[in-house]
């Protein structure tokens, strides 16, 4: 990673600064071997990047410089922008991990993709972590666009959950709220039906947490499960065109239904998405899965920490890991707080629920636990 003669055109061009030259064999020191800040105490060395695309530096930099701020927040190294030039100055390690972040960042925007201050937070903790995964491939996986707008994952953990989907024909994405758990499922099912991989998408949750009890709510029907099953009809407008959800839903191409529905049924050609499912019994979740049929894919979302099961009920969701350990083509992906693209606040309100829950023991364990609103809208998960 010597200097070279001229940087393609768009490209990140890397070059050692005319003091630290020493022959065409001498390389960037290796960011692997030595975690940055580990050499604090390492003779301060510049290591100069050109980036030759001038569109390029402005997304990089950001609007009044607000990126490059953070990114120097980020960084052990001292950085200093100058035209097209980054000039990084500090130990050869930190130089190096540096040279990484900003390699990510514009194969970022050399992909199409613009840069938030989100993201490279995310980069930059990809990186610490030593990943083998780039960062860049990770947040720059398309599932679907519709009007602009792209939905992809955010996290490491939200890729490999879409890989397995990929990959296997029973899922479960387990992980507290604002994962992205059921939006990233429903984004594959459309990906599936707009592809012709599947024929319809099935969409269902637990229509109510006490054990499906409709009867006492006033109004039909249709009035008393729509509030519980709306949260999915509000990530479906999303991906597929309002305009024609009631053509499609009339036609069976895509069905939103309470589980208990799913009885007795055999569901070939399709894409099942069963959100909530904390909230399903051992029996209830049986019921679910034996309904897979030939050609079809089953994804099963939800999180063990909001268990709403009267009477100290069982999850299925809960024991259905043991069941099937070590099953052939099922797949259990575990999202954590470090997933959640919601506010800041959410992980960290996640995180201070299970130290608060972990320190309750016997008859300290409340009954009952808090939970955020699941009828609010999951455009907020994206």
């Amino acid at each position: 990673m010597g200097n070279t003669a001229g940087p393609p055109a768009g490209k990140l061009a890397l070059s050692l600064s005319p003091d630290q030259e020493a022959g065409p064999s001498q390389q960037l020191p290796d960011p692997s071997a030595e975690p940055a800040g580990a050499a604090e105490h390492s003779p301060a060395v510049q290591t100069k990047i050109i980036v030759p695309d001038p569109q390029a530096m402005v997304t990089l930099l950001g609007s009044r410089d607000r990126l490059l701020r953070l990114i120097e927040a980020e960084l052990a190294s001292d950085v200093h922008v100058r035209g097209n030039e980054i000039t990084i100055t500090g130990g050869p390690a930190d130089n190096a991990f540096a040279v990484r972040v900003f390699e990510e960042l514009v194969a970022m925007i050399e992909a199409g993709h613009g840069l938030t201050e989100d993201e490279v937070t995310r980069i930059v903790a990809m990186l610490k972590a030593g990943t083998a995964e780039r960062p860049a491939d990770v947040l720059t996986l398309n599932i679907i666009s519709r009007r602009g707008r792209t939905i992809r994952p955010k996290t490491l953990n939200q890729k490999r959950y879409v890989d397995a989907i990929d990959k296997h024909t029973v899922v479960f994405g387990i992980g507290p709220a604002g994962t992205g758990k059921t939006y990233l499922a429903m984004a594959k099912a459309v990906q599936a039906l707009q592809a012709k991989k599947v024929n319809r998408i099935i969409l269902t949750r637990p229509a109510v947490e006490a054990g499906e009890r409709l009867g006492y709510l006033p109004g039909t029907l249709y009035e008393k499960i729509d509030p519980y099953l709306r949260p999915l009809y509000d990530a479906l407008h999303d991906m597929v065109d309002p305009e024609s959800i009631p053509r499609l839903t009339q036609a069976g191409t895509i069905e939103v239904a309470p589980l208990a529905y799913m009885r007795g049924r055999t569901l070939n050609d399709a894409f099942i998405v069963l959100d909530e499912a904390q909230n399903t019994t051992p029996e209830q979740m049986k019921m679910f899965l034996t309904r897979l049929g030939f050609g079809s894919k089953i994804v099963v979302t939800g999180d063990i920490t909001q268990v709403d099961l009267p009477n100290g009920s069982k999850s299925g969701l809960i024991v259905v890991k043991e069941i099937l350990d070590g099953v052939e083509d099922v797949h259990f992906a575990q999202l954590t707080s470090n997933d959640v693209v919601r506010h800041r606040l959410v992980g960290e309100i996640v995180d201070a629920y299970a130290r608060w829950d972990a320190t309750q023991t016997g008859a300290n364990r409340p009954t009952a636990q808090i939970r955020p609103d699941r009828r609010s809208s999951h455009r907020s998960r994206r």
